[in-house]
Protein backbone atom coordinates (compact mmCIF):
# COMPACT_ATOMS: atom_id res chain seq x y z
CA UNK A 1 0.00 0.00 0.00
CA UNK A 2 1.34 3.41 -0.90
CA UNK A 3 1.35 6.28 1.52
CA UNK A 4 -1.84 8.17 2.31
CA UNK A 5 -4.20 6.01 0.26
CA UNK A 6 -6.30 4.34 2.93
CA UNK A 7 -9.16 6.81 3.08
CA UNK A 8 -9.29 8.24 -0.42
CA UNK A 9 -9.89 11.88 -1.30
CA UNK A 10 -7.82 14.35 0.66
CA UNK A 11 -9.25 17.28 2.59
CA UNK A 12 -7.65 20.64 1.92
CA UNK A 13 -5.34 21.48 4.82
CA UNK A 14 -3.86 24.59 6.29
CA UNK A 15 -0.75 23.87 8.33
CA UNK A 16 1.77 25.47 10.63
CA UNK A 17 5.00 23.52 10.95
CA UNK A 18 8.19 24.12 13.02
CA UNK A 19 10.74 25.78 13.10
CA UNK A 20 8.84 28.99 13.68
CA UNK A 21 5.15 28.97 12.88
CA UNK A 22 2.30 31.02 14.31
CA UNK A 23 -1.44 30.71 13.82
CA UNK A 24 -4.61 32.24 15.21
CA UNK A 25 -7.72 30.26 14.31
CA UNK A 26 -10.93 29.05 15.89
CA UNK A 27 -10.22 30.72 19.23
CA UNK A 28 -6.76 29.13 19.40
CA UNK A 29 -3.43 30.92 19.44
CA UNK A 30 -0.80 28.39 18.37
CA UNK A 31 2.99 28.44 18.14
CA UNK A 32 5.18 25.70 16.68
CA UNK A 33 8.89 26.12 17.38
CA UNK A 34 11.77 23.71 16.81
CA UNK A 35 15.51 24.06 17.35
CA UNK A 36 18.51 21.84 16.66
CA UNK A 37 19.95 22.49 20.09
CA UNK A 38 23.65 22.91 20.75
CA UNK A 39 25.03 19.54 19.66
CA UNK A 40 23.05 18.04 16.80
CA UNK A 41 23.74 18.92 13.19
CA UNK A 42 20.26 18.25 11.82
CA UNK A 43 16.74 18.18 13.20
CA UNK A 44 14.95 14.86 13.48
CA UNK A 45 11.98 16.38 15.31
CA UNK A 46 8.74 17.31 13.60
CA UNK A 47 6.21 19.71 15.11
CA UNK A 48 2.90 20.51 13.43
CA UNK A 49 -0.49 22.19 13.87
CA UNK A 50 -3.20 21.37 11.34
CA UNK A 51 -6.65 22.59 10.47
CA UNK A 52 -8.68 21.95 7.34
CA UNK A 53 -10.44 24.60 5.27
CA UNK A 54 -13.83 22.87 5.47
CA UNK A 55 -15.71 24.19 8.52
CA UNK A 56 -17.97 21.12 8.57
CA UNK A 57 -14.92 18.89 8.97
CA UNK A 58 -13.58 21.19 11.69
CA UNK A 59 -16.79 20.79 13.67
CA UNK A 60 -16.49 17.00 13.43
CA UNK A 61 -12.74 16.53 13.70
CA UNK A 62 -11.43 19.71 15.30
CA UNK A 63 -7.81 20.84 15.17
CA UNK A 64 -4.78 18.53 15.25
CA UNK A 65 -1.35 19.23 16.69
CA UNK A 66 1.56 16.85 17.16
CA UNK A 67 5.23 16.36 17.92
CA UNK A 68 7.26 13.45 16.56
CA UNK A 69 10.84 12.80 17.68
CA UNK A 70 12.70 10.64 15.17
CA UNK A 71 15.66 8.37 15.70
CA UNK A 72 18.01 6.44 13.45
CA UNK A 73 21.29 7.13 11.67
CA UNK A 74 21.91 8.80 8.29
CA UNK A 75 18.97 11.20 8.70
CA UNK A 76 16.55 8.26 8.91
CA UNK A 77 15.03 9.73 12.07
CA UNK A 78 14.02 12.83 10.18
CA UNK A 79 12.36 10.64 7.55
CA UNK A 80 10.47 8.71 10.23
CA UNK A 81 9.19 11.75 12.12
CA UNK A 82 8.18 13.52 8.91
CA UNK A 83 6.32 10.43 7.69
CA UNK A 84 4.48 10.19 11.01
CA UNK A 85 3.39 13.81 10.88
CA UNK A 86 2.26 13.72 7.26
CA UNK A 87 0.42 10.40 7.41
CA UNK A 88 -1.37 11.13 10.68
CA UNK A 89 -2.40 14.67 9.79
CA UNK A 90 -3.63 13.82 6.31
CA UNK A 91 -5.38 10.56 7.07
CA UNK A 92 -7.03 11.78 10.28
CA UNK A 93 -8.91 14.43 8.33
CA UNK A 94 -9.49 12.28 5.24
CA UNK A 95 -11.03 9.23 6.89
CA UNK A 96 -14.76 8.90 7.25
CA UNK A 97 -16.05 9.80 10.70
CA UNK A 98 -17.08 6.23 11.44
CA UNK A 99 -16.02 5.95 15.07
CA UNK A 100 -14.89 7.89 18.10
CA UNK A 101 -12.06 10.39 17.86
CA UNK A 102 -9.90 8.01 19.88
CA UNK A 103 -10.53 5.13 17.48
CA UNK A 104 -9.89 7.32 14.46
CA UNK A 105 -6.60 8.49 15.94
CA UNK A 106 -5.59 4.91 16.71
CA UNK A 107 -6.29 3.92 13.09
CA UNK A 108 -4.03 6.59 11.64
CA UNK A 109 -1.26 5.88 14.18
CA UNK A 110 -1.37 2.21 13.18
CA UNK A 111 -1.25 3.19 9.50
CA UNK A 112 1.77 5.43 10.14
CA UNK A 113 3.51 2.62 12.03
CA UNK A 114 2.93 0.23 9.12
CA UNK A 115 4.33 2.63 6.54
CA UNK A 116 7.38 3.60 8.62
CA UNK A 117 8.10 -0.04 9.47
CA UNK A 118 7.96 -0.97 5.78
CA UNK A 119 10.20 1.98 4.90
CA UNK A 120 12.70 0.85 7.55
CA UNK A 121 12.97 -2.51 5.81
CA UNK A 122 13.23 -1.04 2.31
CA UNK A 123 16.89 0.00 2.40
CA UNK A 124 19.88 -0.39 4.76
CA UNK A 125 20.07 3.36 5.38
CA UNK A 126 16.59 3.25 6.96
CA UNK A 127 17.15 0.13 9.07
CA UNK A 128 16.23 0.62 12.72
CA UNK A 129 14.60 4.00 12.23
CA UNK A 130 11.58 4.98 14.26
CA UNK A 131 9.89 7.89 15.96
CA UNK A 132 7.84 8.92 18.93
CA UNK A 133 4.56 10.65 18.22
CA UNK A 134 2.22 12.55 20.51
CA UNK A 135 -0.91 14.12 19.01
CA UNK A 136 -3.75 16.18 20.46
CA UNK A 137 -7.10 16.91 18.85
CA UNK A 138 -9.14 19.87 20.11
CA UNK A 139 -12.89 19.88 19.48
CA UNK A 140 -14.56 22.72 21.34
CA UNK A 141 -13.40 22.41 24.95
CA UNK A 142 -12.55 18.72 24.67
CA UNK A 143 -9.02 17.40 24.18
CA UNK A 144 -8.30 13.94 22.78
CA UNK A 145 -4.87 12.37 22.65
CA UNK A 146 -2.91 9.60 20.94
CA UNK A 147 0.59 8.77 22.08
CA UNK A 148 3.57 6.52 21.38
CA UNK A 149 7.03 6.98 22.91
CA UNK A 150 8.37 9.64 25.25
CA UNK A 151 7.32 12.97 23.79
CA UNK A 152 4.83 14.58 26.17
CA UNK A 153 1.59 16.54 26.24
CA UNK A 154 0.53 18.83 29.10
CA UNK A 155 -2.33 21.13 29.99
CA UNK A 156 -1.67 24.24 32.05
CA UNK A 157 -4.77 25.49 33.84
CA UNK A 158 -4.35 28.35 36.30
CA UNK A 159 -1.75 27.39 38.88
CA UNK A 160 -1.62 23.74 37.86
CA UNK A 161 0.00 21.73 35.09
CA UNK A 162 -1.12 18.20 34.30
CA UNK A 163 0.75 15.72 32.14
CA UNK A 164 -1.74 14.20 29.72
CA UNK A 165 0.45 11.38 28.41
CA UNK A 166 2.60 8.75 30.11
CA UNK A 167 6.08 8.00 28.81
CA UNK A 168 6.72 4.65 27.13
CA UNK A 169 10.11 4.22 28.78
CA UNK A 170 11.97 1.75 30.94
CA UNK A 171 12.05 4.14 33.90
CA UNK A 172 8.32 4.88 33.66
CA UNK A 173 7.71 1.14 34.01
CA UNK A 174 9.86 1.19 37.15
CA UNK A 175 7.77 4.09 38.48
CA UNK A 176 4.55 2.22 37.69
CA UNK A 177 5.86 -0.82 39.57
CA UNK A 178 6.75 1.32 42.60
CA UNK A 179 10.47 0.60 42.32
CA UNK A 180 11.55 4.24 41.89
CA UNK A 181 9.94 7.65 42.29
CA UNK A 182 9.14 10.09 39.50
CA UNK A 183 11.93 12.32 40.82
CA UNK A 184 14.40 9.44 40.59
CA UNK A 185 13.19 8.62 37.09
CA UNK A 186 13.96 12.16 35.92
CA UNK A 187 17.69 11.68 36.61
CA UNK A 188 17.96 7.92 36.02
CA UNK A 189 20.82 6.97 33.64
CA UNK A 190 18.41 4.83 31.59
CA UNK A 191 15.63 7.41 31.41
CA UNK A 192 15.80 7.67 27.60
CA UNK A 193 15.37 3.97 26.86
CA UNK A 194 12.09 3.56 25.00
CA UNK A 195 9.82 0.55 25.41
CA UNK A 196 7.52 1.54 22.55
CA UNK A 197 8.04 3.54 19.36
CA UNK A 198 6.51 3.98 15.94
CA UNK A 199 8.04 2.10 13.03
CA UNK A 200 10.38 -0.24 14.92
CA UNK A 201 8.06 -3.26 15.03
CA UNK A 202 5.10 -4.54 13.05
CA UNK A 203 2.88 -4.19 16.12
CA UNK A 204 2.75 -1.06 18.25
CA UNK A 205 0.81 -0.02 21.33
CA UNK A 206 -1.05 3.28 21.05
CA UNK A 207 -2.37 5.12 24.10
CA UNK A 208 -5.55 7.03 23.25
CA UNK A 209 -8.17 8.80 25.30
CA UNK A 210 -10.27 11.85 26.09
CA UNK A 211 -8.58 14.10 28.63
CA UNK A 212 -10.59 14.59 31.80
CA UNK A 213 -10.16 18.38 32.07
CA UNK A 214 -11.95 20.91 29.86
CA UNK A 215 -9.83 23.18 27.67
CA UNK A 216 -11.16 26.58 28.75
CA UNK A 217 -10.30 30.22 28.10
CA UNK A 218 -6.78 31.02 29.29
CA UNK A 219 -5.70 27.37 29.41
CA UNK A 220 -2.68 26.24 27.39
CA UNK A 221 -1.70 22.95 25.81
CA UNK A 222 1.95 22.00 25.39
CA UNK A 223 3.41 19.15 23.35
CA UNK A 224 7.18 18.74 23.47
CA UNK A 225 10.04 16.40 22.70
CA UNK A 226 12.33 15.15 25.46
CA UNK A 227 14.89 17.77 24.47
CA UNK A 228 12.74 20.23 26.42
CA UNK A 229 11.63 18.38 29.54
CA UNK A 230 15.08 16.87 30.10
CA UNK A 231 16.07 20.40 31.16
CA UNK A 232 12.89 22.02 32.51
CA UNK A 233 10.72 20.41 35.17
CA UNK A 234 6.95 20.61 35.34
CA UNK A 235 6.90 23.57 37.72
CA UNK A 236 9.18 25.56 35.44
CA UNK A 237 7.04 24.74 32.42
CA UNK A 238 3.93 25.79 34.34
CA UNK A 239 5.35 29.16 35.37
CA UNK A 240 6.42 30.01 31.83
CA UNK A 241 3.04 29.00 30.41
CA UNK A 242 1.20 31.04 33.07
CA UNK A 243 3.13 34.23 32.41
CA UNK A 244 3.77 34.23 28.67
CA UNK A 245 1.83 34.06 25.44
CA UNK A 246 2.51 30.96 23.29
CA UNK A 247 5.18 32.59 21.13
CA UNK A 248 7.18 33.99 24.05
CA UNK A 249 6.69 30.82 26.09
CA UNK A 250 8.11 28.65 23.31
CA UNK A 251 11.08 30.97 22.81
CA UNK A 252 11.87 31.11 26.53
CA UNK A 253 11.55 27.34 26.99
CA UNK A 254 13.90 26.53 24.14
CA UNK A 255 16.35 29.21 25.24
CA UNK A 256 16.50 27.79 28.76
CA UNK A 257 16.91 24.22 27.50
CA UNK A 258 19.83 25.31 25.34
CA UNK A 259 21.38 27.33 28.15
CA UNK A 260 21.33 24.21 30.34
CA UNK A 261 22.95 21.96 27.76
CA UNK A 262 20.74 21.58 24.70
CA UNK A 263 22.12 18.14 23.86
CA UNK A 264 19.13 17.22 21.73
CA UNK A 265 16.65 18.68 19.29
CA UNK A 266 13.97 20.71 21.06
CA UNK A 267 10.45 21.05 19.71
CA UNK A 268 7.38 22.61 21.28
CA UNK A 269 3.81 23.17 20.15
CA UNK A 270 1.80 25.50 22.39
CA UNK A 271 -1.89 26.30 21.96
CA UNK A 272 -3.81 28.80 24.07
CA UNK A 273 -7.60 28.88 24.26
CA UNK A 274 -9.06 32.34 23.73
CA UNK A 275 -12.66 33.07 22.81
CA UNK A 276 -15.26 30.73 21.37
CA UNK A 277 -14.02 27.68 19.48
CA UNK A 278 -15.24 27.22 15.96
CA UNK A 279 -14.94 30.76 14.61
CA UNK A 280 -13.34 30.73 11.17
CA UNK A 281 -10.21 32.70 10.42
CA UNK A 282 -7.75 32.62 7.60
CA UNK A 283 -5.34 29.69 7.76
CA UNK A 284 -1.58 30.08 7.82
CA UNK A 285 1.01 27.82 6.30
CA UNK A 286 4.68 27.94 7.13
CA UNK A 287 7.35 25.35 6.43
CA UNK A 288 10.09 24.30 8.78
CA UNK A 289 13.79 24.81 8.24
CA UNK A 290 15.44 22.11 6.21
CA UNK A 291 18.24 22.07 8.79
CA UNK A 292 16.73 21.51 12.22
CA UNK A 293 18.02 19.48 15.19
CA UNK A 294 19.22 15.91 15.09
CA UNK A 295 18.20 13.14 17.46
CA UNK A 296 19.95 9.79 17.49
CA UNK A 297 18.83 7.14 19.96
CA UNK A 298 19.50 3.95 17.98
CA UNK A 299 20.77 2.12 21.05
CA UNK A 300 17.53 2.81 22.87
CA UNK A 301 15.30 1.16 20.30
CA UNK A 302 14.79 -2.45 19.24
CA UNK A 303 17.00 -3.17 16.24
CA UNK A 304 15.44 -6.49 15.26
CA UNK A 305 12.75 -6.00 12.64
CA UNK A 306 10.05 -8.64 13.02
CA UNK A 307 8.18 -10.09 10.08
Amino acid sequence: MGLFNLFGKKAKQLAVEGSNGLAETGGLHVTVLSDMGNIRTNNEDTGMFYKVADENIIREKGYLMLVADGMGGHNAGEVASRMAGEIISQEYFNQKNSGTVEKNLAKVFILANKNIFEKARSAPRFSGMGTTCTALVVIGQTVYYAHVGDSRAYMQKGDTIVQITQDHTYVQELVNQGEITAEEAAVHPKRNILTNAMGTKADMRVDTGKFSLRFEDGDKLLICSDGLYDYLNNDELKEILKKEDPKNAATIMIGQAKARGGHDNITVVIAEREGVAGQAENGLKLTRDAELPKLTRDADLPTDIAE
